[in-house]
């Protein structure tokens, strides 16, 4: 048997290749967009792709399952409840898919989303026991898929987390302890509220260490799984919904072109959004105005489609040589109308220096003297809530976590000066730049964040 993970640190997410290496048939199971690597390592080891897998339509990414079929001719597979635009072959409960002597066997566990489904991994066909278990959105380590996303429209989060106890307490936790666990996401992910750095498990380890593993009854599962999860991402229902569609090929050779500073200011004058994928520290030494700073280095994909509606287009300014990086990481969850890029971003900056400004920041320090003085600023927390309870808090700041701040503008103030920020530094540069490209005016954000704030009355190293 072969079997490979593939683990994308920026969305949190893995796919896998499993193939039986006498037959060299190979199934790839929750494949991202940009399939080259799988195509690659199925060249180099002899495989064809015969199917691929999704364990259920994933809302943090576009799955590339559309990709594998056009590039290998494989069958797509889900869970006996999915209902797509594209062909697909429905996988029923306990039917087996053999790729030789190597054979994989379904189990349908929904409660994540109605069609999820796990994958049980045999190496030979006569085991008693599988090998391992990919467990989708179902089973984390750690932790369990939430069943509150928006992405099951027409089911309620009791419905679905009735069905996720049954799947996780009943059919997961009624594999033997030796089963490998190989989920589909890892720590970070919004599709969970606990998960570990982990990449894989075992089904005993997650027995008794995993905090809805542990015995208990429907109604305690539920109020226990939907309890303190953060805001989902604005994108999660697009890409659900995208995933169920017949949508086009993402195709890396026909990716976006970079443009002049002529061609750049033009297609920004028509209304294309700026995303400036720089530090937030480069952000504020001067940036495009209205530009929304999403930097690079981070969760940027889906920070991208927290603060940005997914029908804008887009035009890229990157550090230097990682415009098609970016792009690529933006058509992984389907944000595909990019219009170009902005290549050579300093010396393109001098050439707009008329449309240049910096970004304020401040010190823990300036903060807390303009808090003392007579016209106060409002303060911003967008860290979530989690953060606050575990962390500590400023007194008296307004709490708008960054995953809801696009649908609760709103609530903030517009004739106050508003000073933003989060842990470190990192999304409250993100926050502001999204107030101002909305038309807020008097907008900063802390260095260092709330990080910073606390070392102000930290007692002092002896």
């Amino acid at each position: 048997m072969f079997f490979a993970q593939y683990y994308l640190d920026c969305l949190s997410q893995a796919s896998y290749m499993i193939a039986d290496e006498t037959t060299g048939q190979a199934v790839v199971v929750d494949p991202r967009r940009d399939v080259t690597e799988y195509l690659a390592d199925a060249d180099a080891h002899g495989f064809k792709v015969v199917g691929v897998i999704n364990t259920h339509f994933h809302a943090d990414f576009v799955a590339g399952h559309l990709e594998m079929a056009a590039r290998t001719g494989a069958w797509i597979g889900y869970g006996s409840r999915a209902e797509t635009e594209y062909p697909i072959r429905k996988l029923t409960e306990g039917e087996t898919i053999s790729l030789g002597d190597v054979t994989l066997k379904i189990m349908e566990t929904p409660g994540h989303t109605p069609e999820s489904i796990s994958v049980q991994v045999y190496e030979h066909g006569d085991d008693t026991a599988p090998y391992g278990v990919l467990t989708g959105d179902a089973l984390f380590i750690g932790d369990v898929g939430r069943p509150d996303l928006l992405a099951s429209i027409g089911v309620t989060a009791d419905e679905l987390g009735a069905m996720l106890h049954d799947s996780v307490q009943n059919k997961l936790m009624g594999l033997p302890d030796e089963v490998r666990v190989f989920p589909a996401h890892g720590a970070g992910s919004s599709c969970g509220k606990n998960l570990s750095s982990e990449k894989q498990s075992t089904i005993g380890e997650q027995r008794t260490t995993n905090y809805a593993c542990a015995p208990m009854g429907q109604d305690e599962f539920i109020a226990l799984v939907t309890a303190g999860q953060s805001a989902a991402p604005g994108y999660f229902v697009y890409d659900a919904t995208l995933n169920r569609q017949d949508h086009e090929l993402f195709d890396p050779a026909a990716a976006p072109r970079p443009l002049s500073a002529e061609e750049f200011a033009t297609r920004r004058a028509e209304g294309a959004v700026v995303l400036d994928a720089r530090s937030p520290q480069e952000f504020a030494a001067g940036h495009l105005r209205g530009s929304v700073n999403v930097p690079a280095d981070g969760r940027f994909a889906e920070q991208a489609g927290t603060v940005l509606p997914a029908d804008a287009d887009l035009l890229v300014l990157a550090p230097q040589n990682r415009e098609e990086e970016i792009v690529t990481r933006l058509a992984r969850i389907g944000f595909d109308r990019v219009s170009g890029y902005l290549r050579g971003p300093e010396d393109a900056l001098v050439t707009l220096a008329d449309e240049v400004t910096p970004a304020s920041r401040l010190t823990a320090a300036q903060l807390r003297t303009a808090l003392e003085g007579e016209n106060p600023p409002v303060v911003l927390d967008v860290r979530n809530c989690g953060e606050r309870g575990e962390n500590g808090l400023i007194e008296g700041a307004l709490h708008i976590a960054l995953g809801e701040l696009p649908l609760r503008l709103d609530e903030i103030p517009t004739d106050q000066a508003l000073v933003l920020h989060c842990a470190g530094g990192h999304r409250s540069s993100i926050a502001a730049s999204l107030l101002r490209h909305r038309g807020f005016t008097d907008v900063s954000d802390i260095l260092g964040g709330y990080a910073a704030w606390a070392l102000l009355d930290a007692p002092a190293a002896v």
